[in-house]
């Protein structure tokens, strides 16, 4: 299979597309990557709803979708559209679909673009297996055309556009039992849609893979392009998003891992982030992302093209790597936090890392997000470090330094090729690109105790490193990577998205075995100032692991970003329930507002906390609903003896200050 499923791995090049026309805000083409949320007000609320559509649309929204879960809510969009457009909004707007035809076909006649979940959209979701033959199959497909083409001739007619938004979990019953729960099953629920689309000669269409796991988001989207290419269907634009991705830091962090890393490569048209969040504050973190690529062909320095691509781009495989000491072959990859611009490291300070000590008790206590590594530079600390931290200085500072066996040297290039002296069990190497000769190749393959240490000056960053690291493979040279980033004078919410799209994107396809995140503050700077910044720098660290799903430090939260259909307040929900659990490393809970993001959107989820009504919540272990409508005053209560009933709830336990 054909492994470039973007214009190109090197260089920033926006993937060409059809126009998609959605009333006066066109999509795809040359032009921009638009901006997209989605109200979170019950729609038979008109006024609500438009309230919170212009406040939406003055924090950047260029399309507002907004649920029609029955005739009644799609009827009333047009009461939503004049009102807005009496307060002078022309903003397009887009109907949300979920198992209603009905209401899509009624929305269809009044709003810009209607979204369908292929999913859901002719199927009603059992959690079956069926047998099906070639027969059987298309008789299926035959039903969904028949339940399909009224909507598509109504769009058609009424220059409405629509998106074939597919969701990982919602696939329907007939995909998952012939695809399985896999990208490629994501891509042929959306082609069987689109295909009756082509055969009716409709093309105003935008297409969507979203999922709560990046990984399987990113394979999803890749593959869809690879397919519509090989099927000679047209080049549709891509609604990008990260279904579920939750609030705050981490919804933030697992947004830019999954559309950052398409968006590098060039794919995307339209972006919403689902935040568990006002949907105004989703605007400005897309735009971020966005933004960044508005001059990026004409700032990044130029690559030459990759010639052999040796990963599956439509697959998770990590790199396959020696282990030196606690770093490659199959350990978590490691987080090193860089201390080097502090010139006196005290005990305290290390609880900006993770490493808390008790005075007390005279000895550290590690939390979840505990550094693995600091980086020092030229300035060693001068106490005993807590059991477990390992500290790298600079190859000069170690050359004179007195506690060589403690202490692991940092050589560039140049001097790891000159050198004698190295420690006996673990060395790291600086490298960029132009750093990877085939003589320093030649010399890593014969040193079980080097760690590449890989960086890049270049704006467009995650290409070169990516370009490393297939010259690595491509070289078989097998010693573990540390992915090494510093920023500029980027604010705190830039370095963020930033270093989640630059390190998530490599982490996606199985490439690195640690993180180091800088910070551009120097040491003259107010202390605190730079502790706070490297806790935040380390907090990043493992919420980029996470994020990519290659290293699960703390709970993972799978919470929708709420709608009209949402049946109770989620951020007050989410934030009661992470209260109580955060502490319960790796378990995955998704809290979903109402059943359409219930069993299905939580695919991944442990545990799942869905409303089923007024007041009511039903919750499951797995997909498998145990209590059916647990009044919500007892719900977190009873979904903690859920865990305890499978042993994985622990007490949490309060570190000694």
């Amino acid at each position: 299979m054909n492994k470039t499923y973007c214009p190109s791995l090197t260089e920033y090049k926006r993937r060409e597309t059809i126009v998609v026309n959605i009333g006066d805000m066109p999509m795809g083409g040359n032009y921009p990557i638009r901006v997209q949320s989605m109200t979170t007000v019950d729609t038979m609320d008109t006024v609500g709803s438009v309230e919170q559509c212009i406040r939406m649309i003055e924090a950047g929204c260029e399309y507002i979708r907004i649920t029609a879960p029955s005739i009644k809510e799609a009827e009333n969009l047009r009461n939503i559209r004049d009102e807005l457009r009496k307060r002078g909004y022309n903003t397009p707007l887009i109907a949300d679909i979920h198992f209603t035809p009905n209401a899509a076909e009624v929305a269809a006649r009044i709003v810009e673009k209607v979204r369908v979940n292929p999913g859901n959209y002719a199927d009603k979701k059992k959690f079956e297996v069926i047998e099906y033959n070639d027969v059987t199959y298309q008789a299926e497909l035959d039903r969904i055309r028949e339940r399909f083409v009224p909507l598509v001739r109504i769009c058609k007619e009424h220059g409405t556009a629509m998106r074939i938004g597919t969701n990982h979990g919602s696939l329907s019953d007939r995909i998952l039992s012939r695809y399985g729960d896999t990208p490629l099953g994501m891509v042929e629920s959306a082609l069987e849609f689109l295909r009756i689309c082509e055969d009716e000669q409709y093309y105003n269409i935008v297409i969507s893979m979203k999922a709560s796991n990046t990984q399987v988001m990113v394979q999803a989207y890749r593959l869809l392009v690879q397919k519509l290419e090989e099927e000679g269907l047209k080049p549709y634009p891509l609604h990008l998003g990260v279904t579920e991705a939750g609030e705050a830091e981490d919804g933030r962090i697992k947004s830019a891992v999954g559309i950052g890393t398409l968006l590098e490569d060039g794919l995307g048209d339209t972006v919403r982030v689902s935040l568990t969040e006002a949907p105004e504050a989703e605007a400005p973190v897309a735009k971020a992302l966005i933004d960044r690529y508005t001059h990026r062909a004409e700032k990044a320095t130029p690559l030459k093209p990759i010639c052999n691509v040796p990963i599956d781009p439509f697959q998770y495989q990590r790199r396959e790597t020696i282990e030196v000491e606690n770093l490659g072959g199959l350990n978590v990859p490691r987080v090193v936090a860089d201390l080097s611009r502090l010139t006196d490291v005290q005990y305290a300070d290390l609880k900006s890392i993770g490493h808390l000590y008790s005075m007390l008790l005279d000895k550290f206590n590690m939390n979840d997000l505990g550094a693995d590594f600091i980086y020092t530079g030229e300035n060693p600390i001068s106490f005993m470090l807590p059991n477990g931290l390992k500290e790298i200085v600079n190859y000069n500072t170690w050359l004179v330094s007195e506690q060589r066996e403690n202490l692991l040297p940092l050589l560039n290039a140049e001097q790891y090729l000159k050198s004698v002296e190295r420690h006996a069990k673990q060395n790291f190497v600086l490298a960029t690109l132009s750093d990877l000769t085939n003589e320093l190749l030649e010399r890593l393959k014969l040193d079980a105790t080097a760690v590449l240490m890989l960086q890049t000056q270049n704006e467009h960053a995650m290409p070169e490193l990516r370009k490393c690291f297939f010259r690595l493979m491509n070289q078989e040279v097998q010693n573990p990577c540390i992915i090494t980033r510093a920023y500029g004078e980027l604010t705190a919410d830039e370095v963020q998205l930033y270093a989640a799209t630059d390190v998530g994107g490599l982490l996606i396809d199985g490439l690195g075995d640690g993180v180091m995140l800088g910070t551009a503050l120097q040491p003259e700077q107010d202390k605190p100032e730079l502790l706070q910044t490297i806790e935040k720098l380390n907090s990043l660290s493992f919420g980029i692991l996470q994020a990519a799903r290659t290293r699960m430090s703390k709970t993972e939260y799978i919470s929708c970003p709420s709608c009209g259909r949402t049946l109770f307040d989620l951020q007050e929900t989410t934030a009661m329930i992470r209260k109580r659990t955060d502490h319960l490393k790796g378990v995955k809970i998704g809290i979903m507002g109402c059943i359409v993001n219930g069993p299905g959107e939580m695919a991944d989820a442990d545990y799942g906390y869905v409303g089923v009504g007024k007041d009511k919540i039903a919750l499951y272990r797995g997909q498998s609903v145990v209590k059916k409508a647990v009044p919500a005053d007892r719900a977190v209560d009873e979904l903690i003896e859920l865990i305890r009933e499978d042993d994985k709830w622990i007490e949490p336990v309060k570190l000694e200050e």
